[in-house]
Parts: C-alpha cells; sequence; structure tokens
C-alpha cells in the first residue's frame, strides 16, 4: 500500500490513492489515520521507495472522512446552489507539467520496485542456478546472512524460490548475497537516473518517451551507473562465454 509522509514529520500514513484534480486541488483517499494538519506532501511506494514532493498543499478544500481534498492557493470548497435548469458539463482537465512529472515518477518508482522484488539468479559453486527473490523481507534476511558469513558460520540455513530450506556453505551464501545487493544497487541507481531525467524534461510530449529500462541518455548518467553498465555489459558478455563454451 502506498503511502504518504507530511512535511518534516517522521509519521507515515498508508493511502489508497493520491491524485491531482485540477492544477491547484489534490485528493488523497487515506486508508485508516488521517494527518491533523497538512503541507508538503512527499510519496512513497509500497515498498517505502521515496517518490515525489508536492509543495503547498496546507489547505482542506474539501473534508469527506477518509478522502479528504487539499489546495496549494488556499482555496476551500463552496457548494453550488442546486439548479432545476440544465447544467454546463465540466471542463475537462489538462494536467500541468509538475501533475504530469508527479505521474511519471510514481510509475518509475512502482517499476523499480517490480524489478528489485523479482529478484536474481545465482550460479552457485556446483553450476546450479537458482533464483531468489528479492521483497523487503528477503533483503533483510540476507541481511542477517552477511552476518553470518562474516562471523565464520560455515553451513548457512536459506532456501531459493519454491525450494524448502536448506544448508548452503559460506562461499555459496556470500554469493548468493553479494549478487543480491548488486542487483538492489543497480536498480537503485538507475531508478535515481530516470529520476533526475524527468526532473529535467520541459516539454510533456517527452515524458511518454521515458519508460523502465530505456537507456539513460549520458548526461544523467552518474559515474556510479556508468560503472554499473559497464560490469552488466561484462557479466552478459560472460554468460554468453559459458553458454559457447
Amino acid at each position: 500500500m502506498e503511502k504518504v509522509k507530511i512535511g518534516d514529520k517522521e509519521l507515515f500514513y498508508d493511502i489508497q490513492e493520491i491524485l491531482p484534480i485540477n492544477t491547484h486541488v489534490l485528493r488523497i483517499v487515506f486508508a485508516n489515520s488521517l494527518p491533523a494538519s497538512y503541507g508538503d506532501i512527499t510519496t512513497y511506494t509500497a515498498g517505502g521507495i521515496e517518490g515525489v514532493t508536492l509543495t503547498g498543499y496546507d489547505t482542506v478544500y474539501r473534508d469527506e472522512g477518509k478522502t479528504v481534498y487539499l489546495s496549494n492557493d488556499k482555496s476551500v470548497y463552496i457548494p453550488v446552489e442546486t439548479s432545476t435548469g440544465p447544467m454546463d458539463p465540466p471542463e475537462p482537465h489538462s494536467p500541468t507539467m509538475k501533475e504530469l512529472k508527479a505521474s511519471k515518477l510514481r510509475e518509475i518508482s512502482a517499476a523499480c520496485e517490480k524489478s528489485i522484488y523479482a529478484g536474481v539468479d545465482v550460479n552457485l559453486a556446483d553450476g546450479v542456478i537458482e533464483h531468489f527473490s528479492l521483497t523487503e523481507h528477503d533483503q533483510l534476511n540476507l541481511f542477517g546472512k552477511q552476518i553470518q558469513v562474516s562471523a565464520g558460520v560455515e553451513k548457512i540455513e536459506y532456501h531459493s524460490d519454491g525450494m524448502p530450506c536448506r544448508y548452503y556453505n559460506a562461499a555459496d551464501m556470500q554469493t548468493i548475497i553479494s549478487a543480491a545487493m548488486w542487483h538492489v544497487s543497480y536498480h537503485t541507481t538507475y531508478c535515481n537516473a530516470l529520476n533526475i531525467w524527468i526532473s529535467g524534461i520541459e516539454q510533456a510530449g517527452d515524458l511518454e518517451t521515458i519508460s523502465y529500462g530505456v537507456e539513460v541518455p549520458e548526461a544523467y548518467q552518474s559515474d556510479v551507473l556508468k560503472a554499473y553498465f559497464i560490469q552488466k555489459a561484462a557479466m552478459t558478455e560472460g554468460e554468453r562465454d559459458e553458454t559457447a563454451s
């Protein structure tokens, strides 16, 4: 479930939906508790990856219980008087560049989380390839296994996807941990580059060219990401050599 944080407070609130209604009004559907006050809103994916910060939404435009409308221009909702005559249809909403960027950032963040959670294939010392998912729970488990390896434990219990728990020797366990850490760090670094790219977009149409998995323009590639690209190319080449042989 997505979450939001209000201002610099450390409390997180579960939400079912956050959606811009127009240029100045934002709708949030809270799942449980509601904040006592509002301000800058930072969004987070269900996996805790930070998305976008929406500034200035400190006014309750309309309160419908768990559904709260906030405005960034101090405006509040004024009920329209009932009319027996025909009503004009509402004007179509044209999202602002800020809203489009916020939507794209959420899309990329969700795709990054999905890619991380999908996990990684690991080639063990005996030549067997096993797959390991990397949800937040899995990552925490592997952090604990790293402590065991560092402490000199020789036989460490763990399991690959769909398989019963078994003992791995320290070398194989370190291989699994290293592959998992690389996988998570690579996707986090790549996602960060996409976010910076999105922030630099000036034309709405250019946002449509960005999706998770596309090549990042060199101007938005950090030195860390470039190093990961080199490592990834080397690993791919090594897999090709092994297949050929």
